[in-house]
């Protein structure tokens, strides 16, 4: 397998994109082909040791920066990274594309480069969402689409479904919407219809879910539009970081306190580490004719590395296939509406 990983997207590219390669290769014996700068990635691969025959350069002279127009860029800049990456997976010069470059580019490009599942009208971005002392869920949409139909939802469901059975091994996985209320009746005149579509699929579907239940696990595929996954995740994201700040702040004020944060050391670090995105790798782009992971903006060495292992089976396990045969069913569902 040959794994392809834009070397310059990220706020840390190329130094922690580079190292995550070095760490990820010890553990694997896929190829690694960094796209990016020849140079600068040559400059940071010399600080390793790493077998030369494994990681690999694919030189692309241009980068797409957060600030560009996501569609002009991926039509302009044919020689990013960006687009190099994408345009190679769909050569079949690459099995699985990672970057935490631009990520309405990456959507964009993954859109106009690779297509659209036929029968999938929205791809969706899938990210997954830590549950403390129990398995990950997995979120989608995580912000790709603001608005969306009911369809929409059922395909999300069903993509997260096949996602988290073919890639995470959880079986029989289970589906619930993000609403207001547990009750049928609750919600949007959207989220409503989509709970009627869910009801007809195949799939583990459990109902609505409350906000307050998603970090206790109440299912294990949260299903919403890309506006409400995206507020789900940075709130949730600032209440994980304001409530290590503040247990900082109490196991550091006095002696006493100290002398206890010695003795519950290991819990502590084991607790940080539930809430830390870099453990989870990135998050797959559903619904596109590839496989394609966005890993975060800031993503250090350690979450490049978990992305690259973790997103290995996402090609492996042939998802891309596996939710083009599964659209046959949606459509069925959607028509008897």
């Amino acid at each position: 397998m040959r794994i392809l990983l834009d070397g310059m997207g990220g706020d840390h590219a190329p130094l922690e994109i580079v190292k995550g390669a070095v760490e990820a290769a010890k553990e694997i014996t896929h190829t690694i082909v960094i796209i990016g700068d020849q140079k600068k990635i040559e400059a940071e691969l010399k600080k390793y040791k790493y077998d030369k025959k494994q990681i690999l350069i694919e030189h692309a002279s241009d980068v797409i920066d957060n600030c560009d127009a996501p569609v002009k860029a991926v039509r302009t800049k044919k020689e990013s990274s960006m687009v190099k990456g994408i345009t190679m997976v769909k050569e079949g010069k690459g099995d699985l594309f990672i970057s935490a470059g631009n990520s309405g580019a990456l959507m964009a490009g993954s859109l106009l480069i690779l297509g659209r599942i036929q029968g999938i009208d929205r791809p969706a971005m899938a990210s997954i969402y830590p549950i403390l002392g129990g398995q990950a869920s997995l979120l989608v949409d995580a912000g790709a689409n603001a608005e969306c139909k009911p369809d929409n939802l059922l395909e999300f469901a069903t993509m997260g479904s096949i996602y988290m059975e073919k890639v995470l091994g959880r079986k029989n996985p289970k589906v619930g919407i993000v609403n207001i209320g547990a009750e049928e009746t609750k919600g949007t005149t959207v989220t409503k219809a989509a709970h009627e579509l869910l009801l007809k699929s195949s799939l583990n579907f459990v109902g609505n879910v409350e906000a307050r239940e998603i970090p206790f696990g109440a299912s294990d595929v949260i299903v919403c539009d890309g506006f409400v996954g995206n507020v789900v995740l940075k709130l949730t994201e600032g209440m994980a970081l304001s409530v290590l700040k503040k247990l900082k702040e109490t196991l550091t004020a006095g002696l006493k306190a100290k002398l206890g944060t010695v003795l519950l050391y290991d819990k502590i670090k084991g607790l940080k580490s539930e809430f830390d995105y870099s453990e989870y790798g990135g998050a797959p782009i559903l619904g596109v004719k590839g496989p394609i992971v966005k890993m975060h903006g800031a993503s250090n060495s350690n979450a490049v590395k978990n992305t690259i292992l973790k997103g290995i089976p996402y090609a492996e396990q042939n998802v891309v296939q596996t939710i083009l045969d599964s659209v046959l069913e949606l459509e069925e569902i959607k028509i008897s509406e």
